[in-house]
């Protein structure tokens, strides 16, 4: 059993101010694999102290400096990936495989961006010619509370740290409880890599505890939430008595729209996007919709590539799919598949109960619903499992309605060969990002929703701006 009930805090681990164990479960054999301790008030004060303390330094570090340090943590991450990737498999139930190549990389990816982005990114500038006594800096928002998921937890860390770091901000670290070991494995790094104390802390802790105490804290100047909905609303309402920057990375429900001219590996390419990270991802293709013309090709395919999907626990090598995170998830994503079954959606691969041979830990059978419409619960509610939503439409215009209909505005994806037809969908959909033909967005683009998806945008330069307020000066002495 690990033992990690420390904090880091003002550039040292500590203990908590009070014992308040808490076990973390292994998906894989519902089993603890360790314990931490769960912050108090007392906790939560001394990290944000220690950041309020270590800003005005910081912030007057010049941003070559800064970018340096994060360049030296990348060179630490290198040397701790092993490590990193051992944690995420076994506290929340990534494959081994997928957590050294995608859930570690992410990390690496995001932090090399966020240098080539700030060593271009200028801090200070004029306004323009016709005013050459203002000067525009951009200068740190403060002290920035971090609450990161359990989901893609070294990719949300990242995203938020390198961004910050860069920015000159100084920060809490709130990780997920369910998946807390690679934080601190994280936090041993910023440590190595030679951040000056408190300008990097980290506190374990749930959302009710240590999550509301940053995000209502007066000395806490902005608040990046990544989580669901629910989450985002309290702590945007908790926030709102001290007027901070509230930046949100919530939940999707996106909607991958298949024309009749996509090409042969659209819906297999769907299908397995959609059981990456065992559906854990806010971005997920979840609902798929299908032109008339290629419906019934298209839901044949599907249930056989989600048949083919393999289930087994995170410690073994190969590709297939872990468990979902704990007890709570799975027993949710099990009352949703039921309830597309009493709503009447046609279960073409999957359902109900764990796949066949697997008795204990967290497995979801990969599922595959077809003849849905839109007003179902299963193509309304973020699952946040392996369970694709199949649903047919007849007109482009039928698919971009569809396709808005939903509270959420995360990822929306497009598969056709029409140049124009992908354009005029770029520009209907109402989503934070388009992905169209498979093709991934590119280094340093910004990820981030709109409407209940939440608000502000994460990677490269999008990124580093959330972290920065904009100061207008006028009489600058001419240079």
């Amino acid at each position: 059993m690990i033992e990690k009930r420390q904090f880091y805090i003002n550039g040292k681990w500590v203990d908590p101010a009070q014992p308040n164990d808490f076990q973390v479960i292994d998906p894989s054999t519902e089993e603890p694999c360790a314990v931490i301790s769960l912050g108090s008030e007392a906790d939560t004060n001394a990290a944000v102290a220690a950041a309020k303390a270590a800003l005005p330094g910081w912030m007057a570090t010049p941003p070559e400096e800064r970018i340096a340090m994060v360049e030296k943590l990348i060179e630490v991450y290198k040397s701790r990936g092993e490590d990193l990737a051992q944690a995420i498999s076994t506290e929340m139930g990534a494959p081994i495989d997928m957590a050294r190549n995608a859930q570690v990389g992410a990390g690496i990816f995001h932090l090399k961006n966020f240098v080539r982005a700030a060593k271009a990114f200028q801090f200070e500038k004029p306004l323009g010619d016709h005013a050459p006594n203002d000067r525009i800096i951009h200068e740190a928002v403060g002290v920035a509370a971090l609450i990161t998921p359990w989901n893609w937890p070294m990719n949300q860390i990242t995203l938020k740290v390198g961004a910050a770091a860069v920015a000159g901000c100084t920060m809490v670290l709130k990780p997920s409880e369910q998946s807390p070991l690679d934080a601190m494995i994280f936090a041993e790094m910023m440590d190595e890599a030679g951040f000056p104390a408190g300008v990097f802390n980290l506190v374990n802790g749930d959302g009710a505890g240590v999550g509301t105490q940053l995000s209502g804290h007066p000395d806490v100047d902005m608040v990046s939430f990544t989580g669901s909905t629910r989450a985002g609303t309290a702590i945007s309402k908790n926030a709102a008595d001290t007027l901070k920057k509230v930046h949100l990375e919530l939940g999707g429900k996106g909607a991958n729209v298949i024309f009749d001219d996509a090409d042969e590996k659209a819906v297999k390419r769907g299908v397995i996007h959609m059981m990456n990270n065992t559906g854990q991802s806010c971005n997920a293709p979840s609902r798929m919709l299908v032109q008339r013309g290629v419906y019934d090709q298209a839901v044949e395919t599907a249930a056989s590539v989600a048949q083919s999907v393999q289930v087994g626990p995170a410690s073994d090598e190969g590709r297939h799919i872990g468990p979902v995170v704990n007890e709570v998830q799975w027993n949710k994503i099990q009352d949703l598949i039921q309830k597309g079954i009493d709503e009447g959606a046609r279960l073409v691969a999957g359902g109900t109960g764990r796949p066949e041979g697997l008795n204990k830990g967290y497995y979801v059978r990969p599922t595959v619903f077809a003849d849905a419409n839109n007003q179902m619960t299963i193509a309304r509610e973020e699952i946040f499992g392996p369970v694709l939503t199949m649903i047919p439409f007849d007109t482009e215009d039928e698919a971009i309605e569809i396709a808005n209909d939903t509270p959420y505005g995360l990822t929306n994806y497009v598969q056709t060969q029409d140049p124009d037809r992908l354009k005029r969908m770029a520009r209907s959909l109402r989503s934070g990002m388009v992905e169209m033909n498979g093709q991934s967005r590119g280094a340093g683009a910004p990820f981030g929703g709109m409407k209940q998806s939440g608000n502000g945008r994460e990677g490269g330069v999008w990124g580093i701006e959330d972290f920065l307020e904009v100061k207008a000066v006028s009489g600058w002495a001419a240079e």
